[in-house]
């Protein structure tokens, strides 16, 4: 099983016992925000847990969807990824359990992942695309480092309006752990 151990944290592979855990975040009004409605369908997110068990055994390994973990107290709090695309590029993305929201865990889970993806994937340029609205992920990729690249107006349409998106990237050699 693939794992990062941080100060307070394990990253690792999604199991099966995660599933109940992995539905319920998805299920939290703040959570669904940023997402169209099917995308927050509770099945759906057990097809996911599936998929993402499922491709911690692909070889070579091109998705790293981890399952954040208490490391006191064991608990799921939250999921982190790393996509692998062409030419050394991947893609990050994240979600956090509401009650542990504003802790500075889910930077600490970033900054772990980014940071493998970089030293140990040779990654070139990690990016992350999300809502402009979404002042949480924005400030996120701020402490990551990276830069905003791009603003999409009116990209996404759900919820029956059109949303901005906004792509944040940093370069392997801009890189530092903070």
């Amino acid at each position: 099983m693939f794992k990062i151990d941080t100060d307070n944290l394990i990253l690792r592979d999604m199991m099966p016992e995660d599933e109940a855990y992995f539905v319920a975040m998805s299920q939290d009004t703040k959570y669904q925000r940023f997402y169209n409605e099917s995308d927050c369908d509770p099945d759906k997110y057990k097809k996911l847990t599936k998929l993402f068990i499922e491709q911690s055994n692909e070889s070579p390994r091109h998705s790293f969807q981890l399952a954040i973990e208490d490391k006191n107290s064991g608990e799921f709090i939250g999921t982190v990824c790393l996509r692998l695309e062409s030419d050394f590029q991947a893609s990050i993305g994240c979600g956090l359990l509401k009650k542990r929201q504003g802790s500075g865990l889910m930077q600490e889970a970033a900054i772990a992942l980014a940071d493998f993806g970089f030293r140990e994937l040779n990654v070139h340029r990690l990016y992350a695309e999300t809502i402009s609205k979404n002042a949480a992920a924005i400030k996120l990729c701020e402490s990551l480092g990276m830069q905003k690249e791009g603003h999409f107006r009116e990209h996404r349409f759900f919820k029956n309006q059109w949303w901005d998106t906004v792509v944040f990237s940093v370069l392997h050699t801009e890189w530092v752990k903070a």
